[in-house]
């Protein structure tokens, strides 16, 4: 028995396996039901039990063997077949998808280049703020009424996540001298349920004009040309009383309805207008907190969320859509995207 495990396992080392022929070829002599290894497992039961042990390791190891150069074969047939079909140049290539800008991207994208035509440049800043920059300098002393206005992420007494851009208007404020005319993009965090038109996070664009002899006027205009450029040119915006902490005058802007052309719809809801920023100009105190000489500067301050003209934009209905990644809507964008 011994003899004819050392013969058989000289022959499939010595064997040679090039083509998927010669490895269906080994394996019928070797590893089928009716080959070599299967005749020495039947032969081993007349083995005499003080040689099984010995036997039994040395039948094992054999198999082990054989298997693993058929296996090896396998292998390198696999390799060389893609391989040669990769060098295939008359193969058409693979259908590679195009990737798509995401919804929100576009949109940011369009706000920007809107105003960056009339001067205004990008200013950054941290998501994590502090109090002093997420509040107390935008006009909301401490225990103010007006804190209650916005759900905040408190990560301690000192820290939360920002509720809006406008502590990147107080950091350049701070750090610069005027004029200023800066757009400040971001994320911002509320603590609201989610639902279709809420989410615990979204996406801001403020803006910020800070120089000698600034008016309502100059805001009035400077949002005109954006809401035209972004909506129509025959969009008209109206200005609503407000209130912001950190301006005065305040108002909320609308656009007059381009779905349904002033006519009335539900996106309207039949008032003919669709509300989409607020803004004001910047109130003395906030000067003063950030260092201006609020008698010598005066500016004007705005802000909408991306999203908001998103939905409007593209007609979403579900503000929770721009934030699942479902590739069959972000599909949707690829023409936009363009």
């Amino acid at each position: 028995m011994k003899q004819k495990i050392e013969t058989l396992l000289q022959e499939i080392e010595m064997s040679i396996i090039e083509s998927p022929e010669q490895a269906e070829q080994y394996r019928l002599k070797y590893l089928s039901k009716k080959g070599e290894l299967n005749n020495l497992f039947a032969d081993f039961k007349n083995i005499d039990s003080s040689e099984k042990k010995e036997i039994g390791v040395l039948i094992n190891n054999l198999k082990e063997r054989a298997q693993h150069k058929f296996n090896e074969a396998q292998l390198l047939q696999s390799n060389t077949t893609y391989t040669q079909a990769q060098n295939d140049l008359t193969k058409p290539g693979f259908p590679f998808s195009i990737g798509t800008l995401h919804p929100l991207t576009i949109t940011r994208q369009s706000i920007l280049a809107i105003f960056e035509r009339i001067g205004f440049t990008v200013a950054e800043g941290p998501e994590i703020e502090d109090d002093w920059h997420n509040f107390s300098a935008l006009n909301f002393p401490e225990d103010h009424p007006a804190r209650d206005m916005q759900d905040t992420f408190f990560i301690d007494k000192d820290f939360a996540l920002r509720t809006h851009t406008s502590s990147v208007q107080v950091r350049l404020m701070e750090n610069q001298k005027p004029p200023f005319r800066s757009l400040m993009p971001g994320r911002v965090y509320r603590n609201e349920a989610i639902s279709a038109r809420a989410h615990c996070f979204f996406h801001q664009i403020e803006g910020l004009y800070i120089d000698k002899n600034v008016s309502f006027a100059d805001m009035k205009q400077t949002l005109l040309y954006f809401a035209q450029e972004m909506f129509g040119a025959k969009t008209k915006i109206r200005l609503r009383p407000s209130y912001f902490p950190f301006t005065e005058p305040s108002a909320e802007m609308d656009v007059s309805c381009f779905i349904c052309n002033s006519k009335g719809c539900t996106v309207c809801k039949h008032s003919g207008w669709v509300e989409i920023m607020g803004c004001g100009m910047v109130d003395p105190a906030v000067l003063i907190n950030c260092g201006i000489d609020h008698e010598k500067y005066s500016g004007f301050a705005f802000g909408m969320g991306i999203e908001r003209i998103a939905m409007l934009k593209y007609k979403v209905n579900d503000l929770r859509l721009f934030s699942e990644n479902d590739i069959r809507f972000l599909n949707q964008f690829q023409s936009a995207s363009e």
